[in-house]
C-alpha cells in the first residue's frame, strides 16, 4: 500500500517536554521522581514505543519495564506495557497492566471498553458465536426523498470484500452495493434486459448466474457483469424451465435450479448443458447444496427436504409446518440460513433443529432472502417494504467495534501514515470500509488531508511460513512432505515471501525468499535434526515473529503426520500454552493452517489453533491439490486499512510524544482508538 504525503503549517506547542509525563498520566503519584530519573524514563519509554511500532514486542517489554523502574506509578507507561503484552499474546498480563492504569483513573471509558472486550474474547468460544441473537441495526432503502434506487429487492449475494450483489425484481436489474449501502454498479443485462430476475449465484469459475422468472431461463454473466450466454429455455423437457427461482451449486460446479412452474429441480453442468431433473414439489423454493446433499424448501408444506446430488430422496430435515413460507436457503458453517416471512432462521444440518436468529417485528414484512455478510451481519431483502435490512449481534451494538492503530510511520514528519485494524467484539474482521467510515484527530481536532490509501483485504499477495515437523513419525512421509512444499510454493506464483522453519527440539529457520526457489524442495536438505520431541509452540513463535512485518495477508502452515497427535498433546506446548499461542497469532493477524501427511485425525491442539485463527485443515492428497490453500489464505478477510494525513503538532525537536486518535463508524456501530508516537529527532 502506497502513501500520499502532504504538508501543513505547525501550530504552537503549549507545554515544555519536561512536563510531558505529568500531562499524560491520570495519577500524580509519580511526581516525586527526580529530574534525572524522569529523563531516563522518558528515554526508555521512547525506545519502547519505537520498538513496538517495529513489531519488536519483546524489546518493547524490556524498555517499558526499565521506564517503570524509574517511574513506577506512571500510567501511560503501564498502558503501553499492556499493549506490548497484548501483541505478544500474553493477554492476562496485558489486562493486569491495563486494570492498574484504569483503577488509577487513566484511559476513561475507552480503556475500560478495551479491557472488557479482551476479557470476553479470552473466555468466549468462537464456535457458537454465529448463532447468537441478532437485532436490526440499519437498512438500505430502495426509495428516498431524492430518488428511487431500486424496486422490490428479492435476493442478494454477499461478497468477500464486504459488498453484495442485489437482485431488484421490480426494476429488472442487478446492483452492486458496498458495505455502507451505496450503489457502486448497476447491471441491466444483455440488450433485451433481464426479465424479472429472482436469484443470483457466483459460480466457482467466477461467472455469475441470474435466474429470470418471467424469461424462463438463466442468464450467465462474467465477473464484470457482461453477458455470456443463457442456460435453458421455456418448456417441460430436460433442461427446460417454467418460472425458475432459486439457485445452488455443488462441489463439481453443477447448477441446481428450483423450477417452480414444473414443480421440480433442474440440474445443469457448469457450462449450461442439461443433466437431469428430480423431485415432485407443489411449491419448490430455496435450495442449497452441502457435502453431497441437496436441501430444498417447499413453501406449500413448510418443510425442508433432503436429496443426494444424484436426485434421490433421503429424508425430511424438518417437519411439515415447521416453517411458514420459506424462500431462500443459504449455507453457513454447519447450518442453513432460511428467510421465512418476518424471521431469519438457523436450521441445523445434522438435526434439523430450528433457532430464530432475527425477527423484524409484527409490521407487514416479506423477507425473501437472508445471508451472513463478510462482516458477520445478517443482511436480508425485504420485498414488501422495498429495502435491505441489516441485523447485527445485540452485544456488538451495545459495545461497539474494536479498533486498533497497529503502526504509525512518522519518518517523513509531518506526513504521517497509520495502519488501522477494525474488528467486531468477536474478532471478526470488518472489510469493505471507505474513507467516510473513519475520522482521524489530533488532540480531538480533525487531522488535515486524511486519505485512505490502502485496503489490505483487496491484496493479491500473501506471505507464508511453513513449519515442517521433524519428528520421527513425520519423517516417514518425506515424499508427501516434498509434494506439499512444492505445490504450495508453485501456487504462490513467485509472489510474496516463503519462509520455512524446521520444528525439532529447537526450531531452526531453514529458508526465507522467493517461493519459486522452493518448487524443487527436498526434505533431504533440511538442517533441523530429527527429534523425538518437537517444540511446536517455539516453532510457531519463531514463525510468527517473522510474519509480524510481512504482507497483511499472512499465515503459518504446519506440515506433519497426524500420527503425531499424542506426541503433540504430551510435549509440544510446554513453554507457551495454546491460549497464549492463539492470542499471539490473532493479535497480529496471522492465520494457522494444518496440512496432514496421512489420513489420521489431526491433534486437538492443532484443530484449536486453526479454529481460533480462522485457518483450516488439509490432507496432502486431496483431489483439488494442496496448493489451493494459498487461494484460501488470500480469500481470508483482512481488515487492515492504511491512511495518510498531515500532522499539525509541534515536535519539540522530536522529543514530544504526539497523540493521534481514530474513530470508525459503520451503520449504527462505532469504535475508537488512541495512541501516540515520536517524530524523528532533530
Amino acid at each position: 500500500m502506497k502513501s500520499r504525503l502532504f504538508i501543513l503549517p505547525v501550530i504552537l506547542f503549549f507545554c515544555a517536554y519536561a512536563l510531558f509525563f505529568a500531562q499524560q498520566r491520570a495519577s500524580a503519584s509519580g511526581g516525586t521522581a527526580t529530574p534525572v530519573e524522569r529523563g531516563y524514563a522518558e528515554q526508555e519509554f521512547r525506545r519502547g514505543v519505537q520498538a513496538w511500532y517495529r513489531g519488536a514486542f519483546n524489546d518493547a517489554l524490556i524498555q517499558f519495564e526499565k521506564a517503570l523502574s524509574y517511574l513506577p506509578s506512571e500510567n501511560l507507561i503501564l498502558y503501553w506495557l499492556g499493549k506490548a503484552y497484548y501483541r505478544s499474546g500474553m493477554e492476562g498480563a496485558a489486562l493486569q497492566q491495563w486494570r492498574l492504569a484504569s483503577e488509577a483513573g487513566y484511559g476513561g471509558l475507552l480503556l475500560k471498553n478495551k479491557i472488557e472486550v479482551v476479557q470476553n474474547r479470552r473466555v468466549t468460544s468462537g464456535i457458537n458465536r454465529e448463532t447468537m441473537r441478532f437485532t436490526e441495526s440499519g437498512n438500505f432503502p430502495g426509495k428516498t426523498e431524492a430518488a428511487v434506487h431500486f424496486s422490490q429487492p428479492l435476493s442478494l449475494l454477499p461478497l468477500n470484500d464486504g459488498s453484495l450483489w442485489l437482485i431488484a425484481y421490480g426494476s429488472n436489474e442487478v446492483l452492486r452495493v458496498d458495505a455502507n449501502g451505496l450503489i457502486v454498479n448497476r447491471i441491466t443485462g444483455p440488450l433485451n434486459g433481464f426479465d424479472r430476475p429472482m436469484d443470483i449465484l457466483q459460480q466457482k469459475n467466477g461467472n455469475v448466474l441470474v435466474s429470470e422468472y418471467a424469461g424462463d431461463r438463466l442468464c450467465q454473466l462474467d465477473s464484470k457483469g457482461r453477458f455470456v450466454k443463457y442456460f435453458g429455455s421455456k418448456g417441460r423437457g430436460n433442461g427446460q424451465l417454467v418460472g425458475p427461482q432459486f439457485l445452488a451449486e455443488d462441489d463439481s460446479g453443477n447448477i441446481y435450479v428450483s423450477d417452480y412452474g414444473n414443480g421440480r429441480i433442474t440440474v445443469f453442468n457448469a457450462a449450461g448443458d442439461a443433466l437431469f431433473t428430480f423431485g415432485k414439489f407443489v411449491s419448490p423454493a430455496g435450495i442449497a447444496v452441502f457435502k453431497e446433499r441437496v436441501y430444498i424448501a417447499d413453501a406449500a408444506s413448510g418443510s425442508i427436504a433432503v436429496y443426494d446430488t444424484a436426485g434421490n430422496y433421503v429424508e425430511n430435515l424438518t417437519e411439515n409446518g415447521s416453517l411458514v413460507n420459506p424462500e431462500t436457503l443459504r449455507i453457513h458453517d454447519t447450518y442453513l440460513i432460511a428467510a421465512d416471512m418476518n424471521r431469519v432462521l438457523a436450521v441445523d444440518l445434522s438435526s434439523g433443529a430450528i433457532q430464530e436468529m432475527a425477527r423484524t417485528g409484527s409490521a407487514p414484512v416479506r423477507l425473501t432472502c437472508a445471508d451472513m455478510d463478510a462482516n458477520g451481519n445478517i443482511i436480508a431483502s425485504d420485498f414488501k417494504n422495498n429495502e435491505v435490512v441489516v441485523f447485527s449481534r445485540m452485544n456488538e451494538l451495545v459495545g461497539g467495534l474494536f479498533v486498533q492503530i497497529e503502526r504509525v510511520y512518522a519518518d517523513d514528519f509531518p506526513n504521517i501514515t497509520l495502519d488501522v485494524r477494525v474488528e467486531n467484539r468477536s474478532r471478526k474482521p470488518l472489510v469493505g470500509l471507505k474513507d467516510v467510515n473513519f475520522l482521524i484527530t489530533e488532540e480531538k481536532r480533525p487531522a488535515a488531508r486524511q486519505t485512505l490509501t490502502g485496503d489490505a483485504n483487496s491484496n493479491t499477495v500473501c506471505d507464508l511460513t511453513l513449519i515442517i515437523d521433524r519428528s520421527y513419525d513425520s519423517a516417514q512421509y518425506s515424499q508427501a512432505l516434498d509434494t506439499a512444499v512444492r505445490e504450495i510454493a508453485a501456487a504462490m506464483k513467485g509472489r510474496g515471501t516463503l519462509r520455512i522453519v524446521g520444528a525439532g527440539q529447537l526450531p531452526v529457520s531453514e529458508y526465507t525468499g522467493n517461493p519459486s526457489l522452493m518448487e524443487k524442495f527436498s526434505s533431504a536438505n533440511l538442517k533441523t535434526p530429527l527429534s523425538p520431541v518437537v517444540s511446536v509452540d517455539l516453532a510457531v513463535r519463531l514463525a510468527a515473529n517473522d510474519l509480524i512485518n510481512a504482507e497483511p495477508k499472512r499465515a503459518i502452515v504446519y506440515i506433519a503426520a497426524s500420527t503425531r497427535a499424542e506426541g503433540i498433546k504430551a510435549q509440544s506446548f510446554g513453554k507457551y500454552g495454546l491460549t497464549d499461542t492463539a492470542a499471539y497469532l490473532n493479535n497480529n493477524g496471522i492465520a494457522f493452517l494444518n496440512v496432514a501427511l496421512d489420513r489420521n485425525p489431526p491433534a486437538e491442539e492443532l484443530n484449536f489453533l486453526t479454529e481460533e485463527t480462522r485457518g483450516g485443515s488439509y490432507y496432502i492428497f486431496r483431489p483439488q491439490g494442496i496448493g489451493a490453500l494459498v487461494r484460501d489464505v488470500l480469500n481470508l478477510p483482512c481488515s487492515l486499512y492504511r491512511f495518510t494525513y498531515v500532522s499539525s503538532l509541534p515536535t519539540d525537536f522530536g522529543r514530544a510524544f504526539l497523540p493521534v486518535e481514530i474513530e470508525t463508524y459503520v451503520l449504527n456501530r462505532s469504535g475508537r482508538d488512541e495512541t501516540g508516537y515520536f517524530a524523528p529527532l532533530e
